[in-house]
């Protein structure tokens, strides 16, 4: 018996954990999506930084350490900034590689199951 235009495919174990496994997937690639927006956003403000130190003359500048400004001279916070930037750039990188991972898993997902069941299933965002 077909009810709300289903098919009447039985849905076993394993396409259950396939479905579950793409739904994990899912909800990883909106993390890293999130996580790669922060980290670019870190990366500008790193290099908006780095520009505004370029242009002043001071030779001691504040510089934020957690909560706290320091006076720290100029040479040691222009070292910071590109450590700072070095970092956020291996950091974006690492999750794009991890992002196309995850891309790929979940069209590998999608394919058997939409294999199995067509239309009587949905993997799409809206």
């Amino acid at each position: 018996m077909q009810q709300g235009g289903g098919s009447d495919k039985e849905v076993t174990w394993e396409d259950q954990q396939n479905i579950n496994n793409f739904g994990r997937l899912n909800n990883r690639l909106h993390e890293l999506e999130d996580e790669i927006k922060i980290a670019k956003e870190t990366n500008d403000n790193l290099e908006d930084a780095s520009n505004e130190l370029i242009l002043t003359d001071e030779e001691v500048v504040r510089f934020q350490i957690g909560e706290v400004f320091a006076h720290v001279p100029r040479d040691e916070v222009e070292t910071r900034i590109e450590q700072m930037k070095e970092v956020t750039s291996k950091n974006m990188e690492k999750l794009d590689e991890e992002k196309e991972f995850v891309v790929a898993q979940m069209a590998k997902l999608k394919k058997i199951l939409y294999g199995k069941f067509g239309d009587s299933i949905n993997l799409e965002e809206n």
